[in-house]
């Protein structure tokens, strides 16, 4: 990853708040003011400018994100040369399998979903379009891992670590490394309740012309519906298909 460049306080300061905000699901000015460690006054100016142009909303003591975001979000997830391709393929996914679909792109060491698609019996999750995740407990990530270098894979763990989230998240580097090597092999994830308990993912990765991930895609479904059968023999061929279309149409059409 690029060194970081310089940056101008207030912007940064701004953008800290909306996270904030977005993170707790509406927060009031003495909330947001500990969390960013800034001043009352400095939160509410902040808040009164971006209340202005309708990026942020009140509601009591509560600022919660504006729609004027909305625009901005669908613009730059269109942009996304990905995305055409893996809206159509998540949705064919779920309905196929009747679980919920993800597709999740990585940027700047974590992970972003673009698109969900939900079947009729999705699950519904604490996830959304624009989420930010870590990537070694989720099998999204570790997909989209395996297919990098291993000087990137370490550095995107040494500036994100490799938190508990779960029991059985993995949180030692070589353990993870050697999880990587399988999917390198079988060419998909799984992720065994290592970020929510009592869910389960197969993820397969998106890879470039040059096989570097680029993107990954994922069923996910809880444990108790789910049985063991149909969750390792049924559902990573599925995924491995969707991912192939998306991979052949990005690269080649």
């Amino acid at each position: 990853m690029a060194a970081p460049k310089p940056q101008v306080q207030t912007v940064s300061r701004t953008f800290e708040i909306l996270e904030t905000i977005q993170e707790l699901d509406g927060a009031g000015v003495s909330e947001i003011a500990e969390r960013v460690d800034i001043g009352k006054s400095a939160v509410h100016n902040h808040l009164t400018t971006l209340a202005n142009d309708e990026y942020v909303t009140k509601d009591g003591d509560e600022y919660h994100i504006g729609l004027s975001f909305l625009g901005l979000g669908a613009y730059a997830r269109d942009r996304t040369s990905i995305y055409d391709t893996g809206q159509m393929q998540a949705d064919k996914l779920a309905d196929e399998t009747g679980e919920l679909v993800n597709l999740l792109v990585e940027k700047n060491g974590m992970g972003i979903y673009l698109y969900q698609a939900k079947g009729q019996n999705a699950v519904e999750l604490d996830t959304h379009e624009g989420k930010r995740v870590r990537l070694h407990c989720t099998g999204l990530g570790k997909a989209i891992l395996a297919f990098r270098s291993r000087a990137e894979i370490d550095e995107i763990l040494d500036e994100h670590g490799l938190a508990k989230l779960t029991p059985h998240t993995i949180t030692d580097h070589e353990a993870l490394h050697a999880e990587l090597e399988t999917v390198r092999e079988q060419r998909y994830a799984i992720d065994r309740e290592e970020r929510l308990h009592g869910l389960r993912c197969i993820a397969a990765p998106i890879t470039d012309d040059s096989d570097r991930s680029i993107a990954a895609i994922s069923v996910a479904c809880p444990v108790h519906r789910v049985d063991d059968e149909r969750f390792y023999e049924e559902l990573p061929e599925s995924v491995l298909g969707a991912a192939n279309v998306i991979e052949l149409e990005h690269n080649y059409s």
